[in-house]
């Protein structure tokens, strides 16, 4: 069974390590700090040499075998840290790990540790570490999750904190945990072990959200509709103008409307030149609504900028709301009703 992050730092308070360990999520400051226990625990057993192998896409997988093989001059045991990003190491890469897993070299240990993780990425692979050794899934903190994690770690600084001021520090970080993170940081720093309360935290605690018209859109596409709506009440405060927010929402649209309409979605990808890095993004839209909606969203996004520039009947931010909740909830038919 996988191991959670509890049971995972528990297990490193013993006193012997598994042949091989997959980590694995795309919350990076957990999974971060989840790899560097696992290497620390290592080098005070005595893994005094680390060997770091990076599996990008031209990485050769005969690597592997070669370094599980290679002995070592200067150390008796060794970590092996091997970063697969993608969470996907193709066949090549499957057949290398699932070979290591079936005899793990002596005095070694292998850690796996990737950025992306969901049920797609399993496979033979992963099920053989997790044989072999152990699996540990870095799963997203869930809103219910993060009050717990914030008086953890401000404990673990020595800081204690009201429940007011940890829902105030959750607002001003938008739940986004290395801001947090580096929040309590510098709290442990200026507070000097006064007890926080709402008043005082926001007084000491920067605003991190930095609303920003490219966070906007990915919440929307991401079907986060309440946080599309919060970056565009912090826009509105901070001054801007319903025309300077539209041009790259309407970029994005565009391109969603294309990546629909084509015949095959991964030379769609290639076409538009989108990293890898933001696939997931238009592809949980792409998932989420058909071809249809993305036209509606672009007659939405005309109307709004008629509305901006004082054409036609109605309120352009409110029906800007209207666009962004329809973009992040397809389903919920928001675009279908007449326009007023």
């Amino acid at each position: 069974m996988p191991l959670n992050l509890a049971q995972f730092h528990a297990h490193l308070g013993g006193d012997a390590l598994k042949p091989v360990y997959l980590l694995a999520g795309a919350e990076h400051l957990l999974l971060l700090e989840a790899a560097d226990a696992l290497r620390a625990r290592a080098r005070a057993l005595g893994y005094s040499e680390r060997e770091v192998l990076e599996a990008d896409v031209h990485f050769d997988w005969d690597e592997l075998a070669r370094s599980a093989a290679g002995m070592s001059l200067f150390a008796q045991r060794r970590l092996l840290d091997l970063r697969l990003p993608t969470g996907k190491p193709g066949r090549d890469g499957s057949a290398a790990l699932q070979a290591y897993c079936e005899a793990p070299p002596a005095d070694t240990v292998l850690l796996v540790t990737c950025n992306e993780w969901s049920k797609k990425h399993e496979g033979a692979w992963s099920e053989a570490i997790e044989r072999a050794g152990a699996f540990v899934p870095v799963w997203p903190l869930k809103p219910d999750e993060l009050p717990s994690w914030l008086n953890q770690r401000l404990a673990a600084r020595g800081l204690t904190a009201a429940p007011e001021a940890i829902e105030a520090l959750i607002d001003r970080t938008e739940g986004n945990l290395l801001a947090a993170a580096q929040e309590i940081d510098k709290l442990a720093l200026l507070a000097g072990g006064r007890k926080l309360d709402a008043a005082m935290l926001k007084d000491l605690v920067a605003d991190s959200t930095h609303y920003d018209v490219f966070k906007l859109a990915d919440a929307a596409l991401s079907g986060d509709a309440a946080r599309a709506l919060r970056i565009l009440a912090g826009l509105r405060g901070e001054g801007e103008a319903v025309p300077g927010l539209l041009g790259w929402l309407l970029n994005q649209l565009q391109l969603m409307a294309r990546l629909a309409a084509a015949p095959n979605t991964a030379q769609a990808f290639r076409a538009e030149r989108i990293w890898p890095a933001r696939e997931g993004v238009y592809r949980r839209a792409l998932q989420s609504a058909e071809r249809g909606h993305w036209e509606r969203c672009l007659a939405q996004a005309a109307r709004v900028d008629a509305l901006s520039k004082g054409r036609g009947h109605g309120d352009a931010w409110v029906e800007f709301e209207r666009l962004l909740a329809a973009m992040a909830q397809p389903r919920a038919n928001l675009l279908t009703r007449a326009a007023p």
